[in-house]
């Protein structure tokens, strides 16, 4: 997901963008910033179902890692649905986001997500990132009509903000491990191995409450700390 620039704006009510500026760089320079995004929660039994599937790959995978192979994997308390990736983001637009998500989440149902695949970006001849989430069918459904809806709206209202356009897609999904070093090696073990063709079993996700949540980059991989909720 590419990343936004930094917010430029100093109040914003609601999602209008009617009192956005146009701040410089140097009248950013030296405000406090936090590095955030919004997402949704999964469930502790889908957090371990997961988990189980992240284990089940690691197993297929270990035998035959070499020094030209580097993955990272995902830490388990870290699952979630990234809506909307934000970056580096004022600290006193926190409550304004807040009360604009909520106006958004009143506005939208409930989804489920079937988490039935195992998928890879850009591919999986040359993997990069190795994700979990619904399968091509679920996507052409009414469900995930409604899911682009919300997150278009989701979208509308960041860019109110100041947060520039997120140009990708939005593909919901889960990530289980990025791929460091050795895409096309990864891709061959992962062919040989008959991952690519299992349907998965792994529940759903519920897509209602949307959530704030902090990221600290830490050498032994980001720290997530959830700032607000709205429900």
């Amino acid at each position: 997901m590419s990343v936004p620039r930094r917010p430029v704006c100093d109040q914003t009510a609601g999602c209008t963008g009617s009192a956005r500026s146009t701040s410089s760089l140097a009248d950013r320079k030296g405000k406090s910033m936090i590095r955030t995004f919004l997402s949704v929660e999964i469930t502790d039994e889908v957090r371990t179902a997961i988990s189980k599937a992240q284990h089940d790959l690691k197993e297929r995978l270990a035998a035959h890692l070499s020094k030209e192979i580097r993955i990272t994997w995902g830490q388990v308390n870290s699952f979630h649905l990234t809506l909307r990736f934000l970056g580096e983001t004022e600290k006193h637009l926190i409550d304004q986001l807040r009360e604009a998500m909520a106006s958004v989440r009143r506005s939208h149902p409930t989804i489920q997500i079937p988490i039935d695949r195992l998928q890879a970006f850009p591919s999986f001849e040359k993997p990069r990132v190795l994700w979990v989430g619904p399968s091509d069918e679920w996507l052409k459904s009414e469900p995930a009509k409604r899911l682009a809806a919300l997150h278009r709206e989701i979208e509308s209202c960041c860019h109110s903000f100041g947060f520039a356009p997120d140009e990708k897609p939005f593909n919901p999904h889960l990530t289980l491990a990025r791929i460091k070093l050795g895409e096309r090696q990864v891709g061959e073990l992962l062919a040989k191995s008959g991952v690519c063709e299992q349907v998965l079993r792994l529940g759903s996700m519920t897509v209602g409450p949307i959530v704030l949540m902090k990221s600290h980059l830490r050498p032994t991989g980001p720290v997530y700390t959830k700032l607000w909720e709205v429900v």
